[in-house]
């Protein structure tokens, strides 16, 4: 088979369906709220109701925030379970399928973020479907045709933008599943 002949846009999205079906989802069931929100470290950034932290900046619309400066420090803070979905969920997810598959408006002040693990998932869930579903209508085509003003490097292809979000993917939600392995050999050993 040459290059010609193989499905670009079957291949990009079946990168991350296989990471997600057999490395990620499975890890990520059961997720407890206390697991959500713990910390291995005082003042990491997450997710807190709103109010409560005391982050330069609290970004949501709900009744919870999501913990944040700018610019961000140097070394940046260590963030929860909690945060790393809620980044993921908006700024990997959400604004990208606004921006490019005509998802509502979404950015890190307008979302309303969860409160709870069970939530955060379904939130994830949902903004995959939408990722994916984008990316499966793009089509050959459309993984060529340039990202545009909406992303800060517009002459990249689409498909540029595919691989980037995938690599964020990969590595956020693998950050995950090790914050809960570190959870469950340390706060759960220990308490």
């Amino acid at each position: 088979m040459n290059a010609d002949e193989i499905d670009w846009n079957r291949t990009l999205r079946e990168q991350w369906e296989f990471h997600w079906n057999h490395q990620i989802r499975a890890r990520l069931e059961g997720l407890t709220d206390d697991e959500y929100s713990w910390s291995p470290v005082p003042n990491a950034w997450s997710v807190r109701p709103r109010g409560t932290s005391t982050a330069p900046v609290q970004a949501g619309a709900g009744d919870f925030t999501i913990d944040y400066a700018f610019p961000p420090p140097t070394p940046a803070p260590f963030t929860t379970i909690a945060w790393r979905l809620g980044h993921v969920i908006v700024g990997v997810l959400a604004a990208r399928n606004a921006a490019h598959f005509g998802a509502p408006a979404a950015s890190y002040e307008t979302w309303e973020y969860a409160g709870t693990a069970a939530t955060a998932l379904d939130q994830l869930e949902t903004q995959l479907d939408t990722w994916l579903t984008g990316v499966h209508n793009l089509g050959a085509d459309g993984l060529r045709v340039p990202v545009g003003d909406k992303e800060p490097y517009p002459e990249l292809a689409m498909a540029d933008l595919v691989l980037h979000i995938h690599r964020e993917l990969i590595h956020h939600l693998s950050e995950v599943c090790l914050l809960r392995d570190l959870y469950l050999h340390t706060k759960t050993a220990s308490g």
